[in-house]
């Protein structure tokens, strides 16, 4: 690794893996604004369209567990290139889905390439980069800021125009950053020694790094939940018009899928 560089000072092989990074954190809030907007098109309901998150986060978990093991066994460039494929591949496919179900399916192949390459970025800027491992990650930890503030922003700019279209852009932000890896990184070198599969559990064994795995657990679940609550209650506003009883119910056209909805809490407006 260099020595004696500023954090804005860095090989052009480490800012191409860090615009890859952002792109990748963007995938985690870009389908948010366009939920609503996936419901309709695909006639699925608040429940199913949750999903997209579950079946992201779920497989990018687990995958995380034997990252490790595989970038230890085939290098982490390659790994990086897995993973950027893995995206471009199944970003593109949610694009074309024709069903809630395919889209669910398409996100949890996202999440497994998110994985392999959010995991050993980290590890391959601080390799690359210049100026110490402090500011490798300070570069790493801004490309995850930025790209999950710009996921929502991209999502909702793109799907004001088709709630595909955040799909296809960040398939092709992600093809971009599989060109730049492949040709401006070096391969780098497979440890000496290869990575156990038990690995990531064995580490919990470590007081401090068991006390803030769990704490993040806890951040984050609180974080997604108040997320996912603020956007099932807006999910459906009601106008304030055309009420109709019917056994002892209101019915309220909705003003952004224009369906009728049954509330019992009308009754009381």
């Amino acid at each position: 690794m260099q020595t004696g560089g500023g954090i804005l000072r860095q090989p052009v092989s480490v800012w191409a893996t860090a615009f890859a990074a952002v792109v990748a954190f963007m995938g985690i809030g870009l389908v948010d604004p366009i939920l609503p907007s996936i419901a309709q098109g695909l006639k699925a309901t608040p429940s199913q369209v949750s999903l997209l998150f579950t079946s992201y986060f779920l497989v990018t978990a687990v995958a995380m567990l034997v990252t490790g093991w595989v970038s230890s066994r085939i290098g982490g460039k390659r790994t990086l290139l897995v993973g950027l494929v893995l995206v471009v591949v199944f970003a593109a496919l949610a694009g074309t889905s024709g069903s809630v179900a395919e889209l669910v399916g398409f996100r949890a192949g996202w999440g497994l390439g998110n994985a392999l390459f959010v995991a050993t970025a980290l590890a391959v800027i601080v390799g690359a980069a210049s100026g110490g491992a402090e500011s490798a990650i300070i570069l790493y930890e801004a490309a995850l800021g930025l790209g999950i503030s710009l996921g929502p922003l991209v999502g909702a700019l793109l799907g004001d125009w088709n709630w595909r279209a955040p799909f296809f852009g960040t398939a092709t932000l992600m093809a971009v950053g599989f060109v730049l890896i492949a040709t401006m990184l070096r391969a780098t070198p497979k440890p000496a020694r290869k990575t156990r599969l038990s690995a990531p559990i064995r580490a919990l064994a470590h007081g401090g790094l068991s006390t803030t795995a769990f704490t993040a657990l806890f951040y984050n679940f609180a974080f997604f939940t108040v997320l996912r609550s603020r956007r099932s209650s807006s999910a459906c506003p009601r106008t304030a018009s055309a009420p109709s009883s019917s056994a002892g119910a209101s019915a309220w056209r909705c003003r952004r899928c224009s369906r009728r909805r049954r509330c019992s809490a009308g009754s009381a407006r």
